[in-house]
């Protein structure tokens, strides 16, 4: 009972010796752990990651137990472990400094309350019945929803709109023969801000080869920003939805509706939620 007691004095006087930029440090190296976590999950060079550890336990074998030789072969092969790493990872790492760079989050969106967003609910609306037809008469399309990373640099090398969405006139840009049908179209703010955008291709090992440029495209958006990317397949008619380099394919216009919402809209979902099941609580109360 003693020693029980004197561990918990000892961990209660470690406790008190930790200080503010303690914290801040084991949080910064959590957040690195978990992103190489992250990146490690979604990549090849998990292989390579589970070799370069099992290299690692084998030379602290050898060092204990005194195998020279042994020990300074391994430490070179770990040296060029670390190395081969760093390459496989270059394009994940210029992703993530990519996202850090371009990350336009302003600090005062944290202090007001959001604008109803009427223009993007319908533009919501108008891609996914779009969508539908499109997708019934295989017409590829492919439509970045903007969220909080800047993509004026993917804006700027298609051509330039300022139009409310209607399903219309997504139909006639991505109609086969229409000048504009070639790249993505990108909605900001719940209106059309460019068409025929060049989007940056996803470097992933792990794609399916039945993908074609559009999914790719698709996906590298989505790597390289938060934003919300839905793809119609001109050869299959399926659509699709990329988020945060994942892709969930053969959705319905109606799932695809409800991913663009639960996405774009989540705060305002919520509210209004609130106010419908508070409106039936005063009825209720009312009735009774």
């Amino acid at each position: 009972m003693s020693s029980i007691l004197q561990y918990l004095h000892s961990a209660v006087e470690y406790v008190r010796l930790i200080t503010l930029s303690d914290v801040i440090d084991i949080a910064i190296l959590t957040y690195i752990a978990y992103k190489v976590i992250g990146l490690l999950q979604r990549t090849n060079a998990a292989k390579v990651a589970k070799a370069l550890l099992l290299l690692m336990v084998a030379l602290w074998l050898s060092y204990q137990f005194n195998l020279n030789a042994i020990n300074f072969m391994l430490s070179k092969a770990v040296e060029l472990g670390l190395l081969a790493l760093v390459i496989i990872f270059q394009p994940e790492i210029r992703r993530f400094l990519e996202q850090i760079g371009t990350n336009s989050v302003s600090i005062s969106r944290f202090f007001r309350e959001d604008a109803p967003s009427t223009e993007l609910e319908k533009a919501i609306s108008e891609t996914v019945v779009a969508y539908g037809e499109m997708a019934k008469n295989r017409v590829g399309a492919l439509t970045v929803f903007e969220r909080t990373t800047d993509l004026s640099n993917v804006i700027s090398s298609g051509t330039a709109f300022q139009s409310s969405v209607s399903s219309e006139l997504l139909k006639n840009i991505f109609y086969p023969k229409a000048p504009l049908h070639d790249g993505a179209v990108i909605i900001r703010k719940g209106k059309i801000a460019a068409a025929a955008c060049m989007l940056p291709m996803s470097e992933s090992m792990n794609l399916s080869k039945d993908l074609g440029m559009r999914h790719r495209a698709g996906l590298g958006m989505s790597e390289r920003s938060d934003a919300v990317v839905a793809i119609v397949s001109e050869e299959t008619g399926a659509i699709s939805v990329s988020i945060g380099g994942n892709l969930r394919r053969h959705l319905s216009p109606e799932t695809l509706g409800r991913v663009l919402r639960n996405e774009l809209l989540p705060r305002q979902e919520d509210d209004r939620r609130t106010r419908r099941s508070g409106r039936e609580g005063r009825r209720r109360h009312e009735d009774a």
